[in-house]
């Protein structure tokens, strides 16, 4: 059977529920079994993650590296420690690029930061009027706090005062989203798991791929 089981390394669960959804926009072939979304509980357990995988990788089959690739996401303010943990499995970087060549992406903010700004005002409002919780938002606008702050400030921190809204707002603006309107970093993302799901030789648990046709 081709292709590899794809690990993605996440910070949590709303990235988890966001991708996930992504995959529906933009179909990857994957079988279901192949594919783990993994929620890290926080990018400060990123290094554990990588050790224990690419430690699997190289002994699940005895001498023969198992077919495993690793990929994964994160924030702007969080790239140093994947950067860091990179480098301690021997994949020294020095830059997003660098990161991005190995098919760990970084967001600018963050994950609700890039939907926010691809879907638009107008279209996230719809989508929390869809979620019932536009009342609330409006709401949390007058809060002396945020009151007066830049609208997609305001969306973007309300979507995140609670870990169970977070999964429940990410997940629905990244449905929301068409394939044109996928922020570059979580579409490189999307295409490095259809190109480590396709990828038939076997290799070392993190390495670049080509997101070439």
């Amino acid at each position: 059977m081709s292709g590899h089981r794809v690990v993605v390394l996440l910070e949590g669960q709303s990235d988890v529920a966001a991708v996930r959804a992504l995959l529906g926009v933009r179909p990857v072939t994957v079988q279901p079994d192949r594919l783990d979304l993994v929620d890290m509980g926080g990018v400060t357990n990123i290094r554990r993650h990588l050790a224990d995988l690419v430690a699997q990788s190289a002994h699940a089959n005895g001498d023969a590296p198992a077919r495993l690739r690793v990929l994964g996401l994160c924030d702007v303010g969080e790239a140093g420690y994947f950067a860091r943990a990179l480098a301690s499995i021997g994949h020294p970087v020095g830059s997003a690029d660098d990161m991005a060549a190995l098919g760990f992406h970084v967001c600018d903010q963050d994950l609700e930061d890039e939907l926010i700004r691809a879907l638009g005002v107008e279209r996230v409002i719809e989508v929390l009027d869809r979620l019932r919780l536009l009342d609330r938002f409006v709401t949390f606008r007058r809060q002396p706090t945020w009151e007066g702050r830049p609208v997609t400030d305001q969306l973007r921190r309300f979507s995140g005062t609670t870990s169970g809204r977070k999964a429940l707002v990410a997940q629905a603006l990244a449905a929301a989203t068409t394939a044109e309107q996928v922020p570059p970093p979580l579409a490189a993302l999307v295409a490095h798991i259809a190109a480590a799901a396709a990828d038939d030789e076997p290799g070392p648990a993190v390495r670049p791929f080509s997101t070439e046709p």
